[in-house]
């Protein structure tokens, strides 16, 4: 029998279950020895104020969070100076975060979000899809390829430069 994914913003007592898969995922790129996601971020802080702020996404199965994103509708600010030239000057949905629980892995999860995030900003009249990932994070590269997004240059943060992507919603 399938089981039904459900694809929905997250709440308060989601949070300990999203850390979880944080964490999972902060020790998987650990042992690829990827430079994402290692010292103190995401902290537990950067998971409470994107549920606080509403921008906190979870996609379920039988009830229990099985993957987690940031995904905001305001911007980013270090959008602005991109090294590289965006598709677009539409208002855009970016996510950050994204990550999926060690046991679902593999089986095209994080792919799939990422659809319904797509679908999910559509709705809300979006235009542009934007994403920001390291250069060794070669999981998400293969994503946003599979999605047909277009890298547009880089993004300096304070913990280093970001390969940055854009896609068109049509």
């Amino acid at each position: 029998m399938q089981k039904a994914i459900i694809f929905r913003k997250a709440e308060k007592e989601d949070f300990e279950r999203i850390w979880q898969i944080i964490l999972e995922a902060k020790e998987q790129m650990r042992q690829m020895n990827s430079k994402q996601w290692q010292e103190s971020y995401p902290a537990r802080e950067n998971i409470a104020g994107d549920i606080a702020k509403e921008y906190a996404y979870v996609l379920c199965e039988n009830g229990e969070a099985i993957a987690y994103a940031a995904v905001i509708f305001s911007g980013e600010p270090a959008y602005n100076r991109i090294e590289g030239k965006w598709l677009t000057d539409f208002p855009y949905v970016v996510v950050h975060r994204l990550a999926v629980a060690d046991k679902k892995k593999n089986q095209g999860i994080a792919t799939f979000f990422m659809q319904q995030i797509e679908a999910f900003s559509r709705q809300k009249g979006m235009k542009s899809f934007r994403v920001d990932t390291n250069f060794d994070n070669v999981y998400m590269q293969k994503i946003l390829c599979t999605l047909e997004f277009t890298y547009c240059g880089e993004i300096v943060y304070d913990q280093g430069r970001r390969r940055a992507y854009e896609k068109i919603l049509k």
